[in-house]
């Protein structure tokens, strides 16, 4: 245990002074302590890395790969913050909450508007969860297939290095032909994994009938945010 304890402490240490880099001293050395000695809850509650790709709302020409790391809150709810990649120094580009088909069918009409299914980001092997052996990975994604997910991007990373803007909606892929082709390889090629093979050992899983009012997209009209000025309140 002491020797975990230490093999954990130092891979934390080497982590932090990747990331703190050109920082000075003082803030290097306050990093690295309370990496080491700070409890992090949330995100030690972390469980489930997916790797996939999200779109903006309002344009399926822009497409973006997105590193969830996921907690299962309920049992019919996850919340995720999602990464550009699975590195010390990632970028975090947003958040997704995904829930149930059950609780999505209970979302107010508006609502749904906002969130997007998973059927084809499972069933195309688009989505992935890297290192996991695929007979888990086949049962995981068997009960992900009926999901939902809500997702805002917090930075655009596709056009600026820095997070200019307000957080955007996003969508999921929904059938063949839409993907960009080239940014799935160059993942493919980077983590490991098969696209192609992933969608053959997923072919048994059934496809479920997405329930109306999500991937709003599709009907040739969406919602996106936008900053709209107005009186402050006062008490």
């Amino acid at each position: 245990m002491v020797s975990a304890a230490a093999l954990a402490a130092g891979r934390k240490v080497a982590m932090t002074a990747k990331v703190g880099r050109g920082h000075p001293l003082k803030h290097r050395a306050l990093d690295v302590a309370s990496g080491v000695t700070q409890s992090k809850y949330p995100i030690d509650a972390i469980s489930t890395y997916l790797n996939g790709f999200h779109m903006y709302a309002d344009d399926l020409g822009r497409q973006v790969e997105a590193s969830h790391f996921c907690v299962h809150l309920q049992h019919d709810l996850h919340q995720c913050v999602i990464f550009d990649r699975n590195a010390p120094d990632a970028r975090l580009i947003g958040i997704e909450y995904i829930v149930s088909e059950e609780r999505f069918r209970r979302l107010p009409d508006d609502e749904k508007r906002l969130w997007h299914s998973h059927h084809y980001e499972v069933k195309s092997g688009v989505l992935a969860a890297p290192g996991v052996p695929d007979i888990a990975e086949h049962a995981y994604f068997s009960d992900l297939v009926h999901t939902y997910g809500k997702t805002f991007h917090t930075w655009q990373y596709d056009r600026d290095d820095f997070p200019y803007g307000i957080p955007q909606l996003m969508m999921a892929l929904t059938e063949d032909g839409q993907a960009d082709q080239s940014l799935i390889d160059e993942r493919d090629r980077r983590i490991g994994v098969s696209t192609p093979r992933k969608r053959q050992h997923r072919a048994d899983i059934p496809t479920p009938d997405v329930v109306p009012g999500a991937n709003p997209w599709e009907s040739g009209r969406t919602v996106q945010t936008r900053l709209d000025e107005m009186l402050f309140r006062r008490p």
